[in-house]
């Protein structure tokens, strides 16, 4: 059964780490193990760029869990859309989207014509970790 559960979150210095402790409980709560340190870490970089370049408004974390893949979603109502850097051995930000790119399964950004953006990234878990009560031999 496909299980979504979403949070708001201010624009504010504490904001990130609530959304990496709100996401660790769902998933744990989930019984999504197989991939939750990457899926925490993803999350930590999207929430810091809504932070940085979003609006007052804060941001909004949605997670999805559906058969074999978990997604995370961080609205923002910033412009502009995020793209890889390529920073050079001196600069000390512009990583965060390659972490992203090397840690999950699939990263995106869906514009919205209203206003801001959804930054998403996807992971594919292990179906049986998320079912209580499953038993693999």
């Amino acid at each position: 059964m496909p299980r979504s559960v979403a949070q708001r979150f201010p624009r504010a210095d504490g904001a990130v780490p609530e959304a990496r402790s709100f996401l660790g409980d769902v998933l744990e709560e989930w019984k999504v193990t197989d991939r939750s340190d990457d899926a925490v870490l993803c999350l930590s970089e999207l929430a810091a760029n809504a932070v940085r370049h979003g609006k007052q408004c804060g941001f909004l974390v949605e997670v999805l869990l559906d058969d074999e893949r978990l997604r995370v979603e961080v609205y923002d109502a910033g412009a502009g859309a995020p793209r890889l850097a390529r920073p050079s051995d001196d600069d000390t930000a512009g990583r965060g989207l390659l972490i992203v790119s090397s840690l999950a399964d699939g990263w995106g950004v869906t514009p919205h014509d209203s206003c801001g953006k959804t930054v998403w990234t996807e992971f594919k878990t292990d179906e049986s970790s998320t079912r209580v009560g499953v038993i693999r031999c």
